[in-house]
């Protein structure tokens, strides 16, 4: 029997979407569930809120640049996975869920996530045109229908659909995972997420 559907609302630039992305994977073996990945430009979702912590002054030590660094290298020293804070200046967010959107519309937006992932908080560099496009063959895509697709116009409309309706049931951040109408919001709320996943199938 199929298990549930968990809904994960993500951003390409986003530490703790990369950290909660490298647990999908055991999340679905441990508790029978099915993740749907919806990747965003959480910098379009965020400033819904009524602000935007990350534009201006600190607002507070959760926010502090330095503090998110230590917060993200002690997460992935948890989980075993690798992580290299990345230079923000060399990718565009909504560039990358353009990039996502188009493998997702092409049926690998899961192998595709991770490797822009990994690009993002591993490997590092500046991310250009032919990275995209690189990555997309590295995940078995066809560079040129993959080119077509990021290029259509309604992609931006897609994604821009995809924030109006996570915002409307109820996210202000990322990563949000929905189990029905119940959020969860960051990468620390896995093991809550885990725990009523479990709950309900007991």
């Amino acid at each position: 029997m199929t298990g549930p559907t968990v809904d994960f609302y993500y951003g390409l630039g986003s530490r703790y979407s990369y950290l909660a992305a490298t647990q999908i994977a055991a999340l679905e073996a441990e508790t029978g569930c099915r993740v749907a990945w919806h990747p965003i430009d959480s910098r379009a979702l965020i400033p819904r809120g009524g602000g935007d912590p990350f534009d201006g002054s600190v607002i507070s030590g959760q926010y502090d640049w330095a503090y998110r660094r230590y917060d993200a290298e002690s997460w992935a020293a948890f989980y075993g996975v690798p992580y290299n804070e990345p230079n923000f200046d060399h990718y565009v967010p909504a560039e990358l869920a353009r990039a996502a959107g188009a493998a997702k519309r092409l049926g690998a937006v899961v192998p595709y996530s991770h490797a822009l992932f990994r690009k993002v908080f591993v490997d590092g560099g500046v991310i250009d045109e032919a990275v995209y496009a690189r990555l997309a063959e590295d995940v078995g895509l066809d560079r040129d229908a993959f080119a077509a697709t990021r290029a259509d116009a309604t992609l931006d409309a897609e994604l821009a659909a995809t924030v109006d309706a996570v915002q409307a049931r109820g996210a202000f951040g990322v990563p949000t995972f929905f189990a029905g109408d119940r959020l969860f919001w960051g990468n620390d709320r896995l093991v809550l997420l885990r725990h009523h996943l479990l709950e309900t199938d007991a």
